[in-house]
């Protein structure tokens, strides 16, 4: 059936509402900065790490430049390099993997639940005796809280224990969310998130923390993001990065931090309503038992051979969508020559050629929700 070609667009992940509840109060908080010009951990880095560690329970909160370097630095801290075997999941973004090569490390591609599509701890058991096999150290293994829900943490942690793994939790899309009544940032050795504007929790640029409850490990992670300083700026005890958190985008994040909770819970009521209203004529998400999800994506499935065309003819509608993730990690040019587990990656293979994205964000408002799912309707039902 043809339809009208509609120019007005909506955006999907709209930034400039938030911006727009939040008016000055961003503007005054920059404006601090720029007073005071303290732009290297200034006053607000700190404020900043205070209030995130309190939001979600754990004892450190270390801020740094970007969702990747909140991976990288625990692996560098924990001496994760050559002949050591990180597992990760392939239905996930790249740099879950990419923080494991660049330590020298050897990523370990992991399957996905068909469910969640977070890391299926079968497949994990699966992938160890292979990276064994190839004279590889099982070290450590980086689960993923894809598009806003926790993975199975307990089942995870159970695998670690029992095989010596370090567990770093990659929660760049799902920091707010909880697991068994616990928020994310509480699991595993040190958790990662990404404050990459998109984000459920993002500030205006690049950004990232690391949060643990190791005392020792905190200090390690502190000392490395500023090129392993030790006691003074000019005593280099280890090799580091320059990973610091700019001070003006601490500043945004404080203010952000305060409307978080709000923007949960709309978040959680759009994604109720998507599924109530689509889940006759689509494969709708579904949340696990004992977790909440920060909805950072809404994905449905849609059979390969109309996924394109479904994309078409909501573009046409001025309905835009993505793909996360049109290509598995381990079909990723750089990224083939790695291991993978035991029987392959079917899942994630299945999940690349069928899921799409649609529109979320905490002010998506019922009428323009209303126009996406209609088209959603149409499109599928046509």
């Amino acid at each position: 059936m043809n339809q009208q070609v509609r120019t007005d667009s909506i955006p999907f992940i709209d930034v400039a509402a938030q911006r727009r509840r939040l008016g000055r109060v961003i503007d005054d908080a920059v404006a601090r900065v720029l007073a005071h010009c303290q732009f290297i951990h200034g006053p607000e880095v700190h404020a900043a790490e205070a209030d995130l560690a309190a939001f979600c329970g754990a004892r450190h909160a270390i801020t740094c430049a970007s969702g990747t370097d909140a991976l990288l630095m625990p692996l560098m801290a924990k001496g994760v390099g050559p002949g050591d075997a990180v597992f990760t999941p392939a239905f996930t973004f790249y740099a879950t993997a990419e923080v494991a090569a660049l330590v020298g490390a050897t990523p370990v591609l992991v399957d996905v639940e068909e469910g969640s599509f977070n890391l299926d701890p079968e497949s994990l058991i699966r992938a160890i005796p292979v990276a064994r096999k190839q004279g590889l150290k099982p070290k450590a293994v980086i689960p993923v809280d894809l598009f806003g829900q926790p993975a199975d943490h307990a089942a995870i942690a159970a695998i670690a224990e029992a095989e010596k793994l370090f567990v770093i939790d990659d929660a760049a899309q799902a920091f707010g969310a909880t697991y068994r009544g616990r928020k994310l940032g509480t699991f595993g050795g040190a958790t990662g998130t990404s404050f990459f504007p998109a984000k459920p929790l993002g500030c205006y640029g690049d950004g990232g923390a690391i949060f643990t409850d190791d005392d020792e490990l905190a200090e390690i992670l502190r000392s490395l993001r500023v090129h392993g300083e030790g006691r003074s700026r000019y005593d280099c005890v280890r090799i580091g990065l320059n990973g610091r958190f700019d001070t003006v985008q601490a500043a945004v994040l404080i203010e952000k931090l305060k409307i978080f909770p709000d923007e949960i819970v709309a978040r959680a009521r759009i994604a109720e309503r998507y599924s109530a209203a689509l889940a006759d004529i689509a494969v709708v998400p579904r949340v696990a038992e004992g977790s909440t999800s920060v909805w950072a994506q809404y994905t449905i499935r849609v059979s390969s051979g109309r996924r394109d065309e479904f994309a078409a003819t909501l573009k046409a509608q001025g309905i835009p969508t993505a793909i996360h993730y049109p290509k598995p990690v381990h079909t990723q040019s750089a990224y083939r020559h790695y291991p993978v587990a035991e029987g392959g990656l079917p899942v994630s293979e299945r999940l690349a050629v069928e899921v799409i994205s649609l529109p979320m964000h905490a002010y998506l408002d019922g009428p323009v929700q209303d126009r996406v799912i209609a088209a959603v309707r149409r499109a599928l039902a046509g």
